[in-house]
């Protein structure tokens, strides 16, 4: 029996008998077969051994042999494949955060879009959340989503924590951990950049201890926490430029991109702090925050956190063209693009619009590969007064209001699909259907009405992120899923997917419970 059956006879068997026993009873049996439906979407997806092996198939790159009745169901593994999610600690120790979901979708191959979560392990450092969309190749957006928060740790620690560090390091004792990562088991792993990265790490947190002093004064550690993000991003570009001028020690083998390759590629970033009840939010491109929040009367509204750094925005646009002579005007920005090649106006990395020209000569000089080819990166046009591109975050803050239910990180290639209003509707819609304190028994059977049409259209998703990206991908214009769009944006061949969309890297984090 499918699990759209079982449920389907569940409730009308329970609801047929409605008028032989009291309320009391019909709402305990009401909730046991909501709770059933949930554990049945739960069941559905557990890998089994037709799933493991399906995933296997997709990730050798080859499909399913199986005739076009099956196909919707090999979509459906895509769509969930990099799903995770995470139940945070309760009480003090979540600082606001209950739990996060997380998926991604690559559409470049390799994909460019990575994400990050993580736990800060010093007493009161609160959750970190991040996505990175990369161009140019994935070096740089793999590089700064694995290092970008240990550079937050050193920004927001205390001096007493930093001294720490530095006498274990002094003393060849093991280094104290900073971060407890929270990582599906495909993202992309490995080293932090090796050795050279540490001591860039190191030499940060050298200098915070030689110039720093802390402040207990409330106004001024609120203002300390986005000095200390900005800091953090403004010095792992820097870091990253220096780098790749210096190059990777002859004795430092690695197989990871070469700190070159890392910095003329590029990435967006889009990074939540949560800690203590306040949330931080950076943005350095055109990856979105998006708060959804629930009104006393139920009504839901979509507060972006965020601005887009392109030529779509004025203010960004004429901070751009502020910072040139007036000459470069026409030059500055050509086709809504910075010197006409790069559409967003900050990013990391990205350093062929960053550095003096005399560099770049030198560099191209003795690096010719790099003006031709399949990975070529050559030198912008109208390169006349660099820097073009600024590495500087916008950050956000914000205390968390019992009406803030959640937060949307995503990349563009969401904001591309879906307005951020249809977002905030669509989770909303997840919620209600995944929450049941201070259900009335006519609640409950409106959702499982609702649940069983659910059921027999589409696979229902536990997993927020998953259930945004499904609607994106095959939404059929009347809030609901076209299974057969979705299946064909799903299924969409490498070399065909970037024509309809971009990698789309999503997390969901619940902040309060909502109220039905």
């Amino acid at each position: 029996m499918t699990a759209s059956r079982k449920i389907h006879v569940s409730l009308n068997s329970h609801v047929g008998r409605r008028r032989q026993r009291g309320p009391a009873a019909q709402l305990a049996r009401a909730l046991a077969v909501y709770r059933a439906g949930a554990s049945i979407s739960a069941c559905l997806q557990t890998p089994s051994p037709s799933r493991r092996k399906e995933e296997q198939q997709i990730q050798s790159g080859y499909g399913s042999s199986r005739g076009t009745h099956e196909r919707p169901l090999t979509g459906n593994l895509l769509a969930q494949a990099n799903e995770y999610s995470q139940v945070l600690p309760r009480g003090p120790a979540s600082h606001g955060a209950l739990s996060f979901h997380s998926n991604t979708l690559a559409s470049n191959q390799p994909g460019e879009d990575c994400r990050s979560s993580a736990t800060c392990l010093w007493e009161g450092g609160g959750v970190l959340f991040g996505v990175f969309d990369g161009h140019g190749g994935p070096a740089c957006a793999r590089a700064v989503s694995r290092r970008l928060f240990y550079y937050i740790a050193v920004a927001t620690l205390p001096l007493a924590a930093l001294a720490e560090l530095e006498r274990a390091v002094d003393e060849g004792r093991a280094v104290p951990p900073l971060l407890e990562w929270l990582k599906h088991p495909r993202d992309h792993r490995g080293p932090d950049g090796g050795r050279v990265a540490f001591q860039s790490l190191r030499n940060y947190w050298q200098e915070r201890l030689d110039g720093d002093d802390d402040d207990d004064d409330d106004q001024q550690v609120n203002a300390a926490e986005t000095c200390a993000l900005e800091n953090a991003f403004r010095r792992l570009d820097y870091d990253l430029s220096v780098e790749a001028q210096v190059g990777r020690s002859p004795a430092e083998k690695s197989n990871e991109p070469s700190p070159l390759r890392v910095a003329l590629s590029g990435c967006t970033a889009c990074v939540a702090h949560v800690q203590d009840g306040i949330l931080h939010v950076a943005n350095l491109g055109d990856s979105r925050a998006v708060l959804g929040v629930q009104e006393a009367d139920g009504r839901w509204t979509a507060v972006g956190l965020t601005n887009d750094h392109t030529a779509d925005n004025p203010d960004e646009l004429q901070r751009v063209l502020g910072a040139h002579p007036p000459s470069e005007r026409r030059t500055a920005v050509r086709h809504h693009r910075l010197l006409g090649l790069l559409l967003p106006f900050r990013a990391f990395g990205d350093v062929r619009f960053k550095w003096r020209p005399e560099t770049l000569a030198r560099l191209y000089e003795t690096r010719p590969d790099l003006r031709e080819g399949a990975r070529a990166l050559p030198p912008p046009p109208h390169y006349l007064t660099p820097p073009y591109l600024s590495a500087e975050p916008e950050v956000t803050r914000r205390r968390i209001l019992p009406s803030d239910k959640f937060v949307v990180l995503a990349s563009d290639g969401l904001w591309e699909l879906m307005h951020r209003h249809t977002a905030v509707q669509r989770l909303a819609e997840h919620l209600k259907g995944n929450t049941l304190a201070g259900t009335t028994l006519a609640d409950l059977r409106r959702l499982l009405l609702e649940r069983r049409g659910r059921v027999r259209s589409v696979p229902e998703d536990h997993n927020a992120a998953t259930h945004l990206l499904r609607h994106a991908l095959g939404d059929d214009g009347y809030g609901g899923v076209a299974t057969s769009r979705l299946s064909k944006m799903l299924s969409l061949p490498p070399e065909v997917a970037r024509r309809y969309r971009d990698d789309i890297t999503i997390t969901v984090i619940h902040l309060n419970e909502p109220h039905l």
